[in-house]
């Protein structure tokens, strides 16, 4: 349990994260431009998420040795990975009744007026698709339902090394 808890203080731990992370990332970018699918606004709050946890560990990367980083690495990675997990489960909803009535999917992003992101980088963040769109299956799955396992892993990875950091090492 000794390597769990240590994971986080080792800048090869935080690199894979970021590797992985970014790996989806420019999957995505893939299936946009390469595989001409449009991202829908969901898939916009799903990449930035993905981007959270990116960002997160670069921020482990530089500074794994020291709290305040791993502090700052820990919470973009834990708010990544949940707040993607609920977006995925939000947008597998929105999939699953978009006959109805009370389906609504926005074009425009929810973003802060102070950022942006789909003026400052539109190649990345705007949203062009429709949320009850299912243009893409694999082994059956969607997009979305993909990104649930996706993120999943990323909340459970978190919380077990969290978790074990915490009661092995007693400190983050």
């Amino acid at each position: 349990m000794k390597f769990l808890s240590d994971l986080t203080t080792r800048s090869k731990s935080w690199l894979l994260l970021t590797i992985s992370a970014l790996a989806f990332e420019l999957c995505a970018l893939y299936f946009q431009y390469a595989m001409d699918l449009a991202p829908c606004i969901m898939c916009v709050y799903q990449r930035l998420a993905i981007c959270a946890i990116i960002i997160a560990g670069v921020i482990g990367i530089a500074g794994s040795r020291f709290l305040l980083t791993r502090i700052i690495a820990y919470a973009l990675w834990g708010v990544g990975a949940i707040w993607g997990l609920l977006i995925a489960l939000e947008h597998i909803e929105m999939q699953s009744n978009s006959g109805s009535l009370f389906f609504s999917c926005e074009f425009v992003p929810n973003f802060p007026t102070w950022a942006p992101l789909h003026e400052w980088l539109p190649f990345l963040f705007e949203a062009t698709g429709s949320c009850g769109d299912i243009d893409w299956q694999f082994l059956g799955y969607s997009m979305p339902q993909w990104m649930t396992v996706v993120f999943g892993f990323y909340t459970i990875a978190f919380g077990i090394i969290l978790l074990n950091r915490l009661i092995h090492s007693k400190k983050l």
